[in-house]
């Protein structure tokens, strides 16, 4: 199998060994080279990184890379080894057991986050600016109206496979990617002069995570799940708190965590 994994990442960081992870410096338009495949060569949006985050890289594996199948990661988020007493960088998913997942399935997803005490909808609309996912609703309704009941049940899932991480075979993720961005690009039509900060300016990256599950079960795509490793130390007091005072004070997040 040809697999390329891209490893969405902005400075330098310690990488995968395996051969299918490609290290990709994301928004790399005007920057420095940090030594890593830049994302600004060929077709690209590089300089829509600082609002569209890792899909910058995500856009360009998809018109420029040759391969069989398609992955996303960060270059603190991975897809972890299943039952591996490994830690760290070391537990990431290796290429062995890509391929085994591929051979049965055409899609890898990282297991579903959970929202114990809110729907996805209105853990969205407290902790960020809804407008925007208001907004896709309405490009759904003109331009894909069969994906509207999925996206309707946003207001009932509580759990979904987040951070816009995939492996998934190529043909399947061009159809994605082709839906996908013409529905921020639209988006991008209503909102491209919003009175954001830059924190919330990012909004294109996180409505797509909302949506990528609503593309497969609207398409009903079999997939496998693998653990989610995170490489760096989680402040979950302070994540909790954020959460908490999101919901009940309503303070919207000011910063990722």
């Amino acid at each position: 199998m040809n697999v390329k994994i891209i490893v969405a990442a902005h400075k330098n960081y310690n990488m995968p060994g395996y051969k299918s992870y490609i290290p990709v410096q994301v928004g790399a338009k005007g920057k420095a080279d940090i030594g890593y495949t830049p994302d600004d060569t060929g077709d690209n949006i590089s300089h829509k990184n600082p609002n569209f985050c890792e899909l910058t890289g995500l856009y360009w594996g998809w018109k420029n890379l040759e391969c069989d199948y398609l992955g996303l990661a960060h270059y603190r988020r991975h897809f972890k080894e299943p039952k591996t007493a490994k830690k760290g960088i070391e537990a990431v998913l290796s290429d062995k057991t890509v391929e085994k997942l591929l051979q049965k399935n055409d899609i890898i997803l990282p297991t579903k986050r959970k929202y114990y005490i809110e729907n996805l909808y209105s853990h969205y609309e407290h902790t960020m600016h809804i407008e925007p996912l208001i907004e896709v609703r309405e490009i759904l309704a003109e331009k894909y109206p069969e994906y509207i009941p999925e996206f309707d049940r946003l207001k009932k899932r509580t759990s979904a496979h987040m951070f816009n991480m995939y492996i998934m075979k190529k043909e399947i993720s061009d159809k994605y990617c082709e839906w996908l961005f013409d529905i921020l690009f639209a988006l991008e039509e209503k909102f491209g002069d919003a009175d954001y900060d830059a924190f919330h300016a990012r909004f294109y990256g996180r409505v797509s995570e909302l949506l990528l599950d609503v593309y497969i079960n609207t398409n009903k795509l079999q997939y496998a799940e693998t653990p989610l490793i995170y490489t760096e130390k989680i402040d979950w007091y302070r994540k909790i708190t954020g959460f908490l005072k999101a919901k009940f004070l309503g303070k919207k997040y000011d910063k990722s965590f």
